[in-house]
């Protein structure tokens, strides 16, 4: 029989890992991203057609379609598993993405989408763009990334929001480190590029 103690760090084990693990899970880039979009939608947006397209848009070209795709690609054994571990395996999953990204784009810009909404949705096509040329060289967490964009979006509007969101993003770090999907340095890597990135494009262009 194991001892007491050597129960006791199993159990406490288990339990860091089904954190760790929920939280990776529930908190993906699209998720924030359609957070992000329907709070935009509603708090903005003066008309209930145009909110219905804003939170219509984020949910089916940065969630729905995003996600399906991806758990098509882990059916068909095209990416390895839920963490999509392997840096060359993310490739595709971020050009479709940006394909979604820039279709979604274009039909917003065909309504009279407030500003800020507009300009946070080019700040993912572009964040989107670069990943993509930096996950040709090195693997940076896009679950740090995908939560720090919506902390620069609401340091920007200067939003209590910010403050939740930061808390979030230690926990989503933390998670990825502690399932060995990102080192350190991946996840302060993400996060930094997410805000200040997010942050400088929203100054440049509505500034």
């Amino acid at each position: 029989m194991l001892p007491q103690s050597d129960k006791a760090e199993i159990s406490q084990r288990n339990s860091l890992y089904k954190i760790a693990r929920i939280s990776s899970t529930l908190f993906v880039p699209p998720t924030l991203t359609l957070l992000s979009f329907s709070y935009l939608g509603l708090q903005l947006e003066p008309t209930i057609a145009n909110q219905f397209v804003v939170i219509g848009s984020g949910f089916l070209w940065t969630f729905l379609l995003p996600i399906i795709f991806f758990v098509i690609m882990l059916k068909k054994k095209k990416i390895i598993n839920q963490d999509a571990e392997l840096k060359e395996e993310r490739t595709f999953p971020f050009l479709f993405g940006l394909s979604l990204l820039l279709i979604g784009y274009f039909i917003l810009r065909t309504f009279n989408i407030q500003p800020l909404t507009l300009t946070f949705w080019l700040c993912y096509i572009i964040n989107t763009v670069a990943i993509i040329l930096i996950n040709k060289i090195w693997k940076i967490s896009i679950h740090a990334l995908g939560i720090a964009a919506p902390v620069a979006l609401f340091a920007f509007v200067g939003s209590w929001i910010v403050i939740p969101l930061l808390l979030l993003l230690f926990l989503v770090g933390w998670s990825r480190i502690y399932l060995k999907c990102h080192t350190f340095t991946q996840v302060i890597a993400g996060a930094l590029f997410g805000l200040l990135s997010t942050y400088l494009q929203l100054h440049i262009f509505l500034k």
